[in-house]
């Protein structure tokens, strides 16, 4: 079993919502067969999400917010 810092992965990312999201989406991408982005013995896929989060390889990245319409230009 991997030995993963708590605290690292909240460094990493800002709240806990945001490293569920990431590590549910990045586990559903190494099940269906993509590459591993770091070299580790683990093979439980959740282990691989830890270990990959806290050295830095994967990041939360905001949608960019569409630019909201003014009601003068929907005239």
């Amino acid at each position: 079993m991997a030995k993963v810092d708590l605290d690292s992965l909240r460094k990493q990312c800002e709240s806990v919502y945001k490293l569920v999201l990431i590590g549910s989406k990045r586990g559903k991408e190494l099940a269906e067969g993509s590459k591993r982005l770091i070299e580790t013995d683990t093979r439980k896929v959740t282990s691989v999400v830890l270990e990959e989060i806290e050295a830095g390889k994967i990041h939360y990245k905001e949608a960019e917010k569409p630019a909201k319409k003014s009601k003068k230009s929907e005239e």
